[in-house]
């Protein structure tokens, strides 16, 4: 859990700058290898959320950086390459999922899941300690994610998501250059029996679906794209960005022939919600793994 007891101390970014560069100028009493140390134990919040995990992360004047006092205060007692700890509390968990994880097990896939090694890590703490889950990320996407630690909480998010969560932002790579650089897609999705999600303009009675797009960049045969979901269906940004013929790189589901990259290039780059007890704004960003080559 990150507190403000477990907070070293804080540095104000006081111009643009990558973040190893900043570090080795604003903390001049520390050696390259502790603070190499720093960033890979995952000590380093910046505004309070963004667990900072690149070296070259670029820092905007503005900003401050909290220095964590111990690798416990950000990556808690779970041990996992494809899962960490942002957050903690005894209401709700916030982690960290790489791509190739699950979020949830399914009955035909016996491999583990995020939920699976929650579990796992709550276990010591008694019988009564589950996780809930409340939102999911396909197996190749990474991310932000958040789980309930009660029914009641689960049920309070479920209920209530819109209300609650204010943002969900994604960063994707997808094929080809997209002309226009900001627009909305809304269509309707429904699932064929190979589990496949379809997109419709019209109202074909599937699931409405609103996804907003920004372009980020591009390097002429691809585009780096910024996008925020005002709803949350199966496959929903995948499947939506397919039918406007520009599909994530690497997701030969739903058309993409690009393996450039070596994964699925979907990432769950920040969440943005109000405390479902506490009612306090909360905001939690993970850096995206990939960029355009």
């Amino acid at each position: 859990m990150v507190g403000s007891e477990q907070k070293k101390f804080s540095v104000r970014v006081t111009e643009d700058a990558p973040l190893m560069e900043f570090l080795e100028k604003k903390l001049s009493g520390y050696s390259r290898n502790t603070i190499k140390a720093l960033i890979k134990h995952r000590q380093l919040l910046l505004d309070g959320h963004t667990v900072l995990t690149r070296h070259d992360y670029p820092l905007k004047k503005g900003g401050v950086v909290d220095v964590l006092s111990s690798a416990q205060s950000v990556a808690s007692g779970l041990n996992h390459p494809k899962l960490s700890i942002i957050f903690e509390d005894e209401h709700i968990i916030v982690v960290e999922k790489k791509e190739g994880l699950l979020s949830v097990k399914t009955p035909n896939t016996p491999e583990e899941s995020a939920t699976h090694l929650l579990n796992q890590y709550l276990r010591p703490q008694g019988r009564d300690h589950y996780i809930y889950v409340v939102h999911r990320l396909d197996r190749e996407t990474s991310g932000v994610m958040m789980f309930a630690k009660s029914k009641e909480v689960q049920q309070t998010l479920r209920d209530n998501w819109k209300k609650y969560v204010t943002e969900r932002s994604y960063v994707a790579i997808v094929d080809g250059v997209i002309e226009q650089k900001k627009g909305r897609i809304e269509s309707y999705l429904t699932e064929d029996i190979k589990k496949v999600m379809h997109s419709s303009p019209v109202d074909n009675g599937g699931q409405l679906a609103i996804t907003n797009y920004t372009v980020i960049s591009t390097n002429g045969r691809e585009s780096l794209v910024r996008l925020n979901l005002e709803t949350g269906r199966k496959n929903q940004i995948r499947v939506q960005l397919q039918s406007i013929e520009h599909p994530v790189a690497g997701d030969v589901k739903y058309g993409s022939r690009n393996s450039r990259y070596g994964r699925l290039c979907l990432h769950a780059e920040t969440l943005r919600f109000k405390h479902p007890v506490t009612g306090k704004p909360m905001a939690f960003s993970v850096p995206v793994p990939f960029k355009l080559s």
